[in-house]
């Protein structure tokens, strides 16, 4: 690790590092004068916003508030239309309300939109035939066609991109203004769910959940629940770090914040000591997050959230882990002790999809229902056997008529992935399965929350 102590950060500090997935742009200078311009831009979230975030995900660290992240893999530019951005935020409400039934904790909703336009891939190359091209590394790189012209990485797409996030930002805030009633009105979605497959069965859940949006009203009141329902919170992987320096900007606090988003995270790729990303992350005031694989070392990962967070702030840091369903049980634990004997303040999330990913024998990318569910439910077995807490769940998920991962009640079967198959890089559960898996989790939450009433770990 590097020193502690040094004051060295700045906005593009991190060009002095080590970058991993680094996108290599044929133009220097075309690439600095779409960095210029994006610096002149109007940021696309408040200080205050992001401050408010952090707040929350505080209380979630201390058991008081659960999160909920989910959103596309990969967002696509031709996305950002009205019926597609609408879909995406009644499908992220609908389930965060089953969530809170569920839990009987306050929710705070993050969604993974309105940014998620750059990828990471393991290989930066892809070969068709004899051809061998750039990888797709999302919409605000290249595109995803395969052709020489498509995959050249264009910096002009950052501003495309930009463009883009700030029409999905201002129609998601005006959504929020809208009647309860129409915000929770999935019909479309279950109707398309239906039309997909008719012999598909959508489960209880998702048929009942307006019995979750009573059961909302009955606890917190029509207006307390619609002020609750209208905090909803951006998020990214941030990885495309010249995107991410042009739209950081100093507050009147004289803190750094990256304004492109509220809450942005690393992946397992650019996590590395010394990384580029990691130098970004240290010096801005979001709330950030790291994801957290089985390649992890516990005492380095206490190293790094010392580094990242020096004065050990409530609400700074979560550690997204993502283990897969067969290490969770090996590799968690010391993770959670390091972390417990460091005191170091952090809350826990868990993405049980990115450690779950499979090649179907038919070539397509898919996860197993019952390995995301497997995985999901030890993770809060494992944070309670270790008085800890698990105050966060991360999930690949779409209001879409997909099938993309296998198994669950709705019987997606590995022949059927062809079928209504849409994402640009990562398979996402569909609602009947999002609904599912958080109703799956019953017994195991009313036993988590149940003991953090008597322990509060890491807060």
């Amino acid at each position: 690790m590097v020193d502690h102590t040094a004051d060295t950060w700045r906005p593009d500090s991190w060009k002095d590092k080590p970058v991993s997935q680094q996108i290599k742009y044929g133009d220097p200078q075309a690439l600095q004068q779409v960095v210029d311009k994006l610096c002149q831009l109007p940021p696309l979230v408040s200080s205050s916003e992001v401050d408010t975030l952090k707040a929350r995900i505080a209380e979630a660290q201390a058991g008081k508030r659960f999160i909920v992240q989910g959103g596309d893999c990969a967002e696509s530019f031709s996305d950002c239309n009205a019926d597609a951005i609408s879909q995406k935020v009644r499908s992220l409400l609908s389930l965060s309300l089953l969530v809170s039934q569920k839990t009987r904790q306050p929710i705070t909703r993050i969604g993974r939109i309105a940014g998620q336009y750059a990828k990471p891939r393991s290989e930066l190359t892809e070969t068709q035939g004899e051809t061998t091209l750039t990888s797709y590394r999302g919409d605000l790189v290249n595109h995803v066609h395969f052709t020489e012209s498509a995959r050249t990485p264009d910096p002009a797409r950052m501003l495309e991109g930009y463009s883009y996030a700030s029409l999905t930002l201002n129609y998601i805030r005006s959504l929020l203004e809208a009647e309860l009633d129409e915000l929770f009105n999935l019909e479309a979605e279950v109707n398309s769910l239906h039309d997909l497959a008719q012999q598909k069965e959508l489960h209880k859940s998702l048929r009942n959940f307006r019995d979750a949006l009573s059961l909302f009203h009955q606890f917190n009141g029509k207006q307390t629940a619609h002020r609750n329902l209208t905090e909803f919170y951006t998020s990214h992987e941030a990885l495309h770090l010249h995107y991410e320096q042009a739209l950081t900007r100093k507050a009147n606090n004289a803190r750094w914040y990256n304004l492109s988003t509220h809450f942005p995270w690393v992946g397992m790729r650019t996590v590395q000591s010394e990384s580029a990303h990691l130098e970004y992350l240290r010096g801005i005031a979001n709330p950030i997050a790291i994801k957290v694989g089985p390649t992890v070392r516990p005492q380095d990962l206490v190293e790094l959230c010392r580094w990242i967070n020096p004065d050990n702030e409530a609400g700074r840091l979560t550690l997204i882990q993502r283990f897969g369903h067969e290490q969770i049980a090996d590799k968690l634990p010391a993770m959670i002790q390091a972390i417990q004997d460091a005191d170091i303040r952090v809350l826990w999330s868990c993405d049980p999809m990115h450690g779950n990913t499979q090649v179907s024998a038919n070539g397509y990318k898919t996860r197993d229902y019952s390995h995301i569910q497997s995985e999901l439910q030890q993770a809060f077995d494992i944070h309670q056997e270790n008085d800890s807490h698990l105050g966060a769940v991360h999930l690949e998920m779409t209001g879409e008529a997909v099938m993309e991962c296998v198994g669950s009640s709705y019987t997606v079967k590995h022949q059927e992935l062809g079928k209504a198959y849409t994402s640009l890089v990562d398979p996402r559960l569909n609602l009947s399965q999002a609904f599912e898996l958080i109703d799956s989790l019953t017994l195991s939450q009313s036993k988590a929350f149940s003991s953090e009433q008597k322990t509060s770990s890491n807060s």
